[in-house]
């Protein structure tokens, strides 16, 4: 068989007639190299360390920080000092009602979003540019601005010192609304709204069966990012929130407010808050890689 003869047969039963260090070189072409799994490491021990750093702190005391070579293998005393956290400041509570807010504010930013997302992306109604351009403007307004006016409303309500005075304010944000929108432009086609619209499916149907599913990783984005801004929201529950009912962050604003810091009881409180976080991040981490892989799939 001739030379051409093969290379005919090679492209008619799909075979790659390249040569094999040709197909070698393209092959390690997407390969990343040894430098960039190095800085990729150091990237992840840069992040890690401040967590690691804080433990360090809680599992020791306060002395620890005065040492010249401060040890860097933890010491056996963390449990100790989350006692004293838990005895100093109602820190169940406080995890309770961070729970609390920070889980509904969460569920309905995600699905208000959506909704809203999905309205201004896929539907046509008068108004809709406008009402998006004013949505998007008060991102640039500074939150501290509206605290006052916020309190007074609060105040009116009756709802000062209650959880219901940190979730109402907080249902749905801006940011949330322009993300799914965004997204939902991209990941709906409007051929598969109008073949859901023909086949008789209404608006609610369409939205759950069709956009969620759709739009699934932007909303586990943005319920991870809406539950880490909830948890770490200290100055609106510092303002309208009483003592005896604080969230997490004014709980451990209340473990440095004496003379003497002890920097031990405060990491300690620290590292006990940050858990949670880290579940959420885990959960939701994985929900954005299996929906990310099952778009790739069907695409």
């Amino acid at each position: 068989m001739t030379t051409l003869q093969s290379d005919v047969q090679g492209r008619d039963l799909g075979g790659d007639t390249r040569k094999p260090g040709l197909r070698q070189k393209v092959a390690t072409l997407g390969r990343p190299r040894k430098a960039t799994y190095v800085v990729l490491a150091i990237f992840v021990l840069g992040s890690l360390f401040p967590f690691y750093w804080s433990f360090l702190v809680a599992s020791r005391d306060n002395g620890m920080l005065t040492e010249r070579i401060p040890p860097f293998v933890p010491g056996g005393n963390f449990f100790a000092n989350a006692a004293r956290v838990f005895d100093t400041v109602p820190f169940w509570k406080a995890l309770a009602n961070s729970v609390i807010v920070s889980g509904t504010v969460t569920l309905t930013t995600v699905l208000f979003s959506s909704l809203a997302g999905f309205a201004f992306a896929k539907l046509r109604f008068r108004g809709r540019n406008k009402a998006f351009v004013f949505i998007v403007v008060t991102l640039a307004v500074p939150t501290q601005l509206g605290i006052i006016p916020l309190f007074i409303a609060m105040s009116e309500l009756g709802w000062t010192g209650s959880l219901a005075a940190v979730i109402v304010p907080n249902l749905v944000t801006a940011f949330g609304v322009f993300w799914m929108r965004q997204y939902t432009l991209d990941a709906l086609p409007y051929e598969l709204v109008e073949a859901a619209r023909v086949d008789g499916c209404s608006m609610i149907r369409i939205f759950w069966n069709v956009c969620m599913p759709a739009v699934r990783p932007a909303a586990a984005i943005l319920a991870m990012f809406t539950f880490m801004m909830s948890w770490n929201d200290f100055l609106w529950p510092l303002v309208v929130l009483d003592a005896g009912n604080p969230t997490v962050q004014v709980a451990l604003e209340k473990l440095q407010s004496g003379y003497y810091i002890d920097y031990s009881l405060v990491l300690a409180g620290t590292t006990l808050a940050t858990i949670p976080i880290l579940i959420v991040f885990v959960l939701l981490g994985r929900q954005i890689v299996a929906g990310i892989m099952q778009g790739a799939v069907k695409g």
